[in-house]
C-alpha cells in the first residue's frame, strides 16, 4: 500500500484527491493538513508520496518543505514559473535523498494531456495557432497553467520546424488579444457553469484544426493524480518531473 498524505485536504481539489486515495485499492490516506496546519508532521516515516492541491502564492514554499523532510511530492497547484521550477529543481539537488522526485503536473485530466500532446503533432503544420481555456469563476490563476504549457509546446514544435512568427496585423487590441507566451496568444474566459475546458486553434489558408478538451467533474482528474502517486512511489523518477505525458506512453 502507497501511503498518501494530502495538503490542501479541504480545497475543491483536494477533498477530492482524498476520496480517490481512500477509494483506490493501492493507497492509503496517512496525514491530511489545509491551512493553518504544520507540515512538519508529514514524514517519510509516515508518508510514501504528499499531493500538494493549495493556491499558487503558497505551493513552493509548501513543496520546498516537503523536499527538505524528504518526502516524494505531487504537485497538482498551478501558476509555476521557470523560476519556480528552479527553485525546485535547487531544493532537489540539496535533498536528503539523491532520489527524491518531485512531479508537477499542468493538468491531470488525460483529455487535456492527450490534446496538449497532440497540439505540439499538429502545430508545425500551421501557419496559425491560439490557444483559448475556460474555468469557472473561482479559479484564481489566468491563464491556467494548462493554457500555458500547451502554448510552450506549441512554440517550441514551431521553433523546432523552422516557421516564423504567428501572423497578426494587430496594432492596438487594449489587451484584447490576450497574454501572449512564447508568440502564442493564450485568451481566458471565466465563466459560470463551467470547469476546465481548452481549445487550441490551429489555421491555414482555407482550413482550420480545432482540438478541444472538455473536463466536466473534478473527479476525472483523479485517475492522473493516482497515477503520478503510482509512478513517484515505485521509484526510478528523480529529480522534477513536469507533465503527465511523462508517465504515459505517448
Amino acid at each position: 500500500m502507497v501511503r498518501v498524505s494530502v495538503v490542501g485536504a479541504k480545497g475543491r481539489m483536494g477533498s477530492h484527491v482524498v476520496d480517490a486515495v481512500k477509494g483506490a485499492p493501492d493507497t492509503e490516506l496517512a496525514l491530511t493538513l489545509d491551512a493553518g496546519d504544520d507540515l512538519a508532521a508529514i514524514t517519510p516515516d509516515n508518508t510514501d508520496v504528499a499531493v500538494e492541491f493549495t493556491v499558487p502564492s503558497v505551493s513552493l514554499g509548501n513543496v520546498l518543505v516537503l523536499v527538505a523532510q524528504g518526502v516524494d511530492v505531487v504537485v497538482g497547484t498551478t501558476g509555476w514559473t521557470a523560476e519556480k521550477l528552479d527553485k525546485v529543481r535547487e531544493a532537489l539537488a540539496a535533498a536528503p535523498r539523491k532520489d527524491q522526485a518531485v512531479f508537477i503536473a499542468p493538468n491531470f485530466a488525460i483529455s487535456a494531456v492527450l490534446a496538449d500532446h497532440f497540439a505540439t503533432v499538429a502545430a508545425r503544420y500551421f501557419e496559425s495557432a491560439e490557444v483559448i481555456e475556460l474555468h469557472h469563476p473561482t479559479k484564481v490563476d489566468a491563464p491556467s497553467g494548462t493554457a500555458f504549457h500547451t502554448a510552450q509546446g506549441i512554440a517550441a514544435a514551431r521553433k523546432a520546424a523552422g516557421l516564423g512568427p504567428v501572423p497578426d496585423a494587430t496594432e492596438t487590441d487594449g489587451g484584447s488579444r490576450g497574454q501572449v507566451v512564447d508568440g502564442i496568444h493564450v485568451h481566458a474566459v471565466r465563466l459560470r457553469g463551467l470547469n476546465a475546458h481548452e481549445e487550441i486553434l490551429f489555421g491555414n489558408a482555407g482550413e482550420q484544426l480545432t482540438i478541444r478538451a472538455d473536463s466536466f467533474d473534478r473527479t476525472s482528474f483523479m485517475p492522473g493524480v493516482l497515477l503520478a502517486v503510482r509512478k513517484l512511489a515505485e521509484g526510478g523518477h528523480a529529480g522534477l518531473t513536469v507533465g503527465l505525458d511523462h508517465f504515459l506512453d505517448l
